[in-house]
C-alpha cells in the first residue's frame, strides 16, 4: 500500500459524497420515522454513511485496519461526552424520585408567569451558564426543571427548549470558565479576555435579539396553577430543602470540578435526599423482598433510579408524567448516536474529507467578509462531519490561521469568529454530541427546537456582519485618507 503522504488526494466529488450521504440518510430517517429516528434509524443511517466513507478511503489506498483504528480513536475521544450523558440520566432519575425536580416546577409555577416564561428561561440559563461556564451542566440541571415548568403551564416544549439552549450557549460562548472559549483563544494564540471581550460584544447582541423574540413569543396567556401546585405539594411534600442537590451541583461547577464528577455527585446527592426526606417512597419503589433490610431496600431504590430511572405511581397523570423519567439506561440511544457519529468523523478525517473541502474555500476567500464567511461555513461542515464541537474549533482554527495572518487581520478576528460560530451551531446538528445531548436531556428533538434556538444561529450571522462593518469602516477611513493626501499634494 502507498504511504499516506504519497496517496493521491480525494477529488472534490469524493470529498462531498460522505457528507452528502450522511445528510441524505439522516434526513431520510427523520422523514420516515420523525422523532422516533433517534431510537435506531438515525444510527443505522450514520453507520451506512460511515461504510460509504470507508469504501472511498479503501479505494484511495487506506487499509481497512487503518480506517478501523481511526474510527476507534475518534469514538475514544468522545468517551467524556458519553460518561456525562450517563451522569445526566442518573441525575434526572434521582432528582425525580427525591422531589427536587417537582420542587423546581412548583416554585417555577409560583414565581414565573406564562406571558414571560420563555424570556425568563433564556435569561436564567444565560446567567447560570456565564457563572459556571458549561451549557451541558446548565441544561442538565436548571434546564430540566424549566422543561417541567413549561409542561405544567401547557407551553410549547420546542420554544422552551430553544430558549434554554439559547441562554445556555450564550454563557458557554462568553464565560471565562468555558472550555470552548478557552480552546478558541488557545488555538488562535489570543489572550483569553481579549477574545471574550470581542466575542461578548457579538454574543450580547445575539442574546438581545433572542430575548426580544422570546418576549413576544410569550403572548398574554395566564394560567391558574393552584390545583397543580397543590397536587405537586400533596404528592411530594415540597420544601426549599429539596433545592440542596441543585445548589450542590452549582457549587461544584463554580469550583470547576469536572462535568461528569459534578453531575454524578449531584445524582448521588439526589438519591441521599430521597432517602432522608422520603424513605417510604424509596422503599416502595425498590420493591425489595421482605427479608431484605430496610436500609438495603433503600439502597436498591436509589440504585434503580440511577440505573433505570424513577417510575412515579401517584395516580395523578400530570405528576406521573413529570417524574417518570431518567436513569442511565434512558441515554443509551443517544450514546449509540454519538458513537456512530464519532466513528464517521474519525474515518472522514482520516481519508482527508475535511482538508479537501476546506482548502478550496480558504483559497477562494479574498476579502475580509468572504474569509469570515468561509470560516463559518468550514466550522459548520466540520461540525457536521466530525460530530464534535471541539474539532469544529481546532481544525478550522488551524487551517484558517495562515490565511488571516497573510491578509494582515488581527488574531482576535479569527478567534471571535471561530467562537461565535463553532460553539453555538454544534447544538443545532442532531448527530453532533451537543445536539444529541440536548435532545436527550430536554426531551425535545434537535430539529424541533433548532428553529427557536435564536441565539445559536444569530451569533454566527452577527459575526459575519461584524466583519463586514469592520471592513467597511476601514475602507472608508482609507478612502478619506487618500482624499486628504490628494488635496495636500494638489496644494503643493
Amino acid at each position: 500500500m502507498a504511504d499516506r503522504k504519497t496517496r493521491p488526494p480525494l477529488s472534490l466529488i469524493e470529498a462531498i459524497v460522505p457528507v452528502a450521504s450522511l445528510i441524505l440518510l439522516v434526513g431520510l430517517s427523520y422523514y420516515l420515522f420523525k422523532d422516533g429516528g433517534m431510537n435506531g434509524p438515525n444510527q443505522v443511517g450514520m453507520v451506512m454513511a460511515t461504510m460509504i466513507t470507508v469504501f472511498l478511503g479503501w479505494r484511495r489506498g487506506h487499509t481497512l485496519h487503518e480506517l478501523s483504528d481511526a474510527a476507534v480513536a475518534s469514538v475514544s475521544s468522545g468517551i467524556g461526552a458519553i460518561f456525562i450523558l450517563f451522569a445526566v440520566g442518573a441525575l434526572i432519575g434521582t432528582w425525580a424520585m427525591s422531589g427536587t425536580l417537582v420542587t423546581m416546577v412548583f416554585y417555577g409555577l409560583k414565581i414565573l408567569n406564562p406571558a414571560y416564561f420563555y424570556v425568563s428561561a433564556a435569561a436564567i440559563t444565560a446567567a447560570i451558564s456565564v457563572g459556571i461556564g458549561s451549557s451541558w451542566t446548565t441544561a442538565g440541571t436548571v434546564g430540566i426543571g424549566l422543561m417541567g415548568i413549561s409542561g405544567a403551564m401547557g407551553l410549547d416544549p420546542a420554544i422552551t427548549a430553544g430558549a434554554i439552549v439559547s441562554g445556555a450557549y450564550f454563557g458557554d460562548t462568553v464565560s471565562p470558565l468555558s472550555d470552548s472559549a478557552n480552546l478558541a483563544a488557545g488555538v488562535t494564540d489570543v489572550e483569553l479576555y481579549v477574545h471574550i471581550r470581542r466575542t461578548g460584544q457579538i454574543a450580547a447582541v445575539a442574546l438581545a435579539i433572542a430575548l426580544v423574540f422570546f418576549w413576544f413569543a410569550g403572548g398574554t396567556a395566564s394560567v391558574d396553577a393552584s390545583y397543580k401546585m397543590a397536587t405537586l405539594d400533596g404528592d411530594f411534600h415540597v420544601s426549599l430543602v429539596l433545592f440542596l442537590p441543585l445548589l450542590f451541583v452549582v457549587a461544584l461547577a463554580l469550583l470547576k470540578v469536572r462535568p461528569f464528577t459534578t453531575i454524578f455527585l449531584g445524582a448521588i446527592a439526589g438519591g441521599l435526599m430521597a432517602v432522608i426526606v422520603a424513605p417510604d417512597r424509596v422503599e416502595a419503589f425498590a420493591e425489595a423482598d421482605k427479608h431484605v433490610p430496610v436500609w438495603l431496600a433503600q439502597v436498591k431504590g436509589v440504585w434503580e433510579a440511577l440505573a433505570r430511572g424513577y417510575v412515579s405511581t401517584t395516580g395523578h397523570p400530570m405528576v406521573d408524567q413529570l417524574t417518570t423519567r431518567g436513569g442511565m439506561a434512558s441515554m443509551l440511544s443517544t450514546i449509540w448516536l454519538v458513537m456512530a457519529a464519532f466513528a464517521f468523523g474519525g474515518v472522514a478525517d482520516r481519508i482527508g474529507v475535511l482538508d479537501r473541502l476546506i482548502t478550496p474555500i480558504t483559497r477562494a476567500a479574498k476579502s475580509t467578509v468572504s474569509l469570515v464567511v468561509a470560516l463559518v461555513v468550514s466550522v459548520l461542515a466540520t461540525s457536521i462531519a466530525t460530530a464534535d464541537q471541539y474539532l469544529a474549533v481546532v481544525l478550522p482554527g488551524r487551517m484558517f490561521r495562515r490565511a488571516f495572518e497573510d491578509r494582515g487581520h488581527p488574531p482576535v478576528l479569527l478567534s471571535s469568529s471561530l467562537g461565535a460560530s463553532a460553539t453555538p451551531t454544534s447544538a443545532l446538528i442532531p448527530w453532533n454530541s451537543c445536539g444529541a445531548y440536548l435532545a436527550a436531556t430536554l426531551g425535545v428533538a434537535t430539529l424541533s427546537y433548532a428553529p427557536y434556538a435564536i441565539f445559536n444561529f444569530a451569533n454566527p450571522l452577527l459575526a459575519i456582519g461584524a466583519a463586514w462593518i469592520g471592513a467597511e469602516v476601514l475602507r472608508r477611513r482609507g478612502s478619506k485618507h487618500s482624499e486628504g493626501a490628494g488635496k495636500e499634494t494638489a496644494m503643493r
